[in-house]
């Protein structure tokens, strides 16, 4: 199964929905904004992975789309395996207008199955106008853009109690060795240093792509992301016995490698910032703050806070990003309109809708931060934002599914095994390789 690791955000009481199609209509004039209504009487139809509170406050989004154009829309749940529902339907003849792509390899895929349409030229403007260049790359297939990026992921950030970190005496650190220095004084104070999603292997890749970016650069990094560099590479290795020395060290991970192995993701978030700590950090995207908030009840930047993933090594901080891009299907029954609810999404007016509603960050540099309804988020999309062409978008993601998206399979399962036994970075690089090589020739 294909699991999302991009659209986490707001509460993880979406993670214990049901993953079934559910759909929601929706529609009347919810938000102020005018518009000519030239579009009364349609409805556009939307897929995408949200599920509770994120699909309730994309509603939202849909909802001021409606009152600007007099549109319905009708949004359905399809649960993590958008190609496989996203493909069914299309069969069955019953295609969405819009689809939400979490992925970037999902989108080239649907692209060169010749099921997209181009980007109108008003929302390519607004593209050109507000995002840095490298959002236009992530959703162009052959030099034609196809996928508008609404909503982002901020994957380079690392959470932590600020009372753990304040009781070892420790400050928010800036290299990768000062954080592991920092991990064994907040160990000595009597708190393990990090909680790891060791039973999610996306939460694996995520650590592996941070530090990589970081030592190995963004040229090593576009170049293994596209299999055009070989895992067998020695910059490979040195990011996997970089994070090996995290992983075998007991004094760092929350329970060592086994109790790390049986942590899913939400889980690792409890051991820092549930009733009973054993962590005083967690790394993972900026969606930890929606959980630490909504299942913990913890106020985000008081009792929960993060610091940017450091520097390794002598490169530079990384900024790995997700996000979700929306694509307009050529089989939809109102493809026409579905285009028109792009053109709204490329607009800041769209997203400083959920902007406000929480939980949610938009590439779109027009956004004006104060939309935001916290400092920390605000610091989040400040710190997005400003990366510009630097950021790289989550590798696991960009990779065909067998290698980089499949439970149990390619490289979750590889580093699930290096976690285990980190005694042979080589050995799992050669491992990675060739499960990659067959995956990429598929």
């Amino acid at each position: 199964m294909m699991r999302r690791r991009t659209t986490l955000l707001t509460g993880c009481t979406a993670l214990a929905l049901a993953l079934g199609t559910t759909a929601c209509g929706g529609s009347g004039p919810v938000s102020a904004g005018g518009g000519d209504k030239a579009l009364d009487g349609q409805t556009v139809t939307v897929a995408g992975v949200w599920s509770g509170s994120e699909q309730k406050n994309f509603q939202k989004v849909l909802d001021a789309f409606s009152a600007k154009t007099g549109a319905k829309t009708q949004f359905t749940s399809t649960g993590d395996n958008v190609s496989t529902v996203v493909g069914s339907k299309i069969e069955g003849g019953n295609a969405p207008d819009v689809v939400m792509v979490p992925q970037v390899g999902v989108l080239q895929q649907f692209a060169k199955k010749g099921w997209l349409k181009p980007l109108s030229a008003t929302t390519r403007k607004s593209v050109d106008a507000g995002f840095a260049p490298v959002w236009k790359k992530y959703g162009s297939v052959d030099g034609t853009l196809y996928g508008l990026y609404f909503k982002a992921a901020h994957k380079s950030t690392v959470w932590y109690s600020p009372d753990a970190l304040a009781q070892a005496g420790v400050k928010p650190p800036k290299t990768y060795d000062a954080m592991l220095k920092a991990g064994h004084t907040v160990s000595d104070s009597g708190l393990a240093a990090f909680s790891v999603a060791g039973q999610d292997g996306w939460t694996l890749t995520d650590w592996f792509e941070n530090i990589y970016l970081s030592q190995a650069g963004p040229e090593k990094y576009d170049a293994l992301a596209a299999h055009k560099l070989k895992w067998t590479d020695a910059s490979v290795v040195e990011a996997l016995t970089t994070l090996g020395k995290l992983f075998k060290d007991k004094q760092l991970v929350a329970g060592g490698q086994k109790e790390a192995l049986n942590t899913d993701f939400p889980g690792s978030v409890e051991k820092v910032f549930g009733p009973e700590p054993k962590a005083g950090m967690v790394y993972e995207g900026d969606f930890v703050a929606g959980v630490a908030h909504d299942q913990f009840q913890k106020t985000i930047g008081k009792d929960a806070d993060f610091f940017p993933f450091p520097a390794v090594g002598g490169g530079k901080a990384p900024v790995v990003s997700g996000g979700d891009a929306a694509v307009v299907l050529k089989d939809g029954k109102n493809a026409k309109a579905g285009m028109k609810l792009l053109e709204y999404l490329a607009t800041p007016e769209a997203a400083a809708v959920w902007a406000k509603a929480g939980g949610f960050l938009s590439p779109n540099k027009k956004l004006d931060l104060a939309a935001y309804g916290d400092d920390v988020t605000r610091a989040t999309a400040k710190s997005l934002v400003g990366a510009g062409d630097s950021v790289r978008f989550d590798m696991s993601d960009q990779a065909p599914a067998a290698f980089g998206g499949t439970k149990g399979a390619g490289e979750w399962k590889l580093l699930q095994d290096f976690l285990r036994d980190p005694s042979d970075p080589k050995g799992t690089a050669a491992k990675l390789e060739s499960a990659a090589a067959k995956a990429y020739q598929d």
